[in-house]
């Protein structure tokens, strides 16, 4: 357009500036027609490249647009997984700290059960001497045999078994030899004894007393303690306490210094108690001792662990002794001896319900006797 607009300014130039007026040709008017014509086609040529143009820039303002929200979605999921790496490697971090935590506790557990091993190893042979005593004690059958004992001796219990039963004043224990009598009596309660001419009356009750049926004990061996046993029998027992105190007491005898000796009565045997707790071991793992007893004269004692035992379970019941009647209301008319034979002469007759009479004790009244209980074994023939 602008071309066109300069060839008709240049043509009215030309027609003004030679002042000529003349009529147009129709070579003039065709080439003039020509020209409009394709300027024309430029014209619609320049359109159609216009609306090329604006599509194409339409079209670039959508893929940028496009590009942009692509972008901003990439931006965004590039911030989420930078944020949930951020996470995953906070997290990583804290396992890795609990890890290093775990890793310091299970040393340190470790190096207090090294620890405790050790200390395990350096007491394992006192452990070794540890032991623990668990046994049934079997019932056994008591019988009273007409022995007595003084009150110092009344407060120990061996499950041979060795009971003491206190009596009362004005009783008498009678034991026979056949159990039925002695049931026989117990059901007749009330018996009438004749003591010459005047009669007294006296009642028969069954003597219960409780005994152990189960024991449990832990025992451990003392260190500074041995029990010697084998020990003669022929010999005075201060002879042997200060013959056994001279043998240990050295040390070409594995001994030591002595501080303590004392005899076991019920056992026969001998505790020894030494200052120095070592030396105990190296004396019983020997065992057998020959001790001078006399001149030129050896005698083998057997050396053997001491232990000290503590009862941590006891259970008893009672008990009744079937062969033993205990008769009560005896009152003091005459001399002990005579009125007990009395009473033996009484239940021995079969006449009076009585029987065979294997032993027997009367108690006056305002007298104490303690009454000692042991078992009741199958005589010998």
């Amino acid at each position: 357009t602008k071309l066109n607009s300069q060839r008709r300014g240049s043509f009215l130039s030309k027609m003004s500036s030679d002042e000529e007026f003349s009529l147009v040709s129709e070579d003039d008017l065709q080439k003039v027609l020509n020209e409009i014509k394709h300027l024309k086609l430029q014209h619609e040529a320049l359109l159609k490249d216009h609306k090329l143009l604006k599509e194409a820039s339409d079209n670039n303002v959508k893929f940028a647009q496009q590009f942009q929200q692509r972008s901003a979605q990439l931006r965004k999921n590039l911030e989420e997984e930078e944020k949930k790496h951020n996470e995953a490697l906070k997290k990583d971090q804290e396992r890795l700290e609990s890890v290093k935590k775990e890793k310091n506790k299970l040393m340190l557990e470790l190096i207090e059960m090294e620890q405790d091993l050790t200390k395990m190893n350096e007491t394992n042979h006192i452990l070794k001497q540890q032991t623990e005593v668990s046994t049934a004690v079997p019932e056994k059958k008591v019988v009273f045999k007409g022995e007595t004992c003084e009150v110092a001796q009344s407060l120990s219990f061996d499950v041979k078994p060795n009971i003491v039963y206190p009596m009362e004043g004005g009783t008498a224990l009678i034991t026979f030899e056949d159990a039925q009598v002695a049931e026989k009596i117990l059901s007749l309660m009330d018996h009438v004894v004749e003591i010459g001419d005047c009669s007294i009356t006296v009642q028969a009750k069954t003597v219960n007393f409780l005994v152990p049926t189960y024991v449990e004990m832990d025992t451990q061996v003392c260190p500074r303690r041995i029990l010697v046993s084998n020990l003669p029998k022929e010999e005075a027992e201060e002879r042997i306490l200060d013959k056994l105190e001279i043998h240990f007491s050295k040390s070409r005898n594995g001994g030591g210094e002595v501080e303590e000796i004392d005899m076991l009565h019920d056992s026969g045997n001998v505790v020894v108690t030494f200052i120095d707790g070592s030396v105990s071991k190296g004396l019983t793992d020997k065992l057998i001792h020959e001790v001078e007893m006399e001149r030129g004269k050896k005698h083998k004692v057997k050396a053997t662990p001491f232990l000290n035992g503590e009862i941590t379970f006891f259970q008893t019941h009672y008990t009744v002794c079937k062969k033993t009647v205990l008769l009560t209301g005896i009152p003091a008319i005459m001399e002990q001896e005579n009125l007990q034979d009395l009473l033996e002469i009484h239940f021995q007759k079969t006449a009076n319900s009585g029987g065979e009479v294997d032993a027997i004790v009367y108690n006056p009244v305002g007298h104490s006797t303690l009454a000692v209980f042991e078992e009741d074994s199958p005589k010998e023939e």
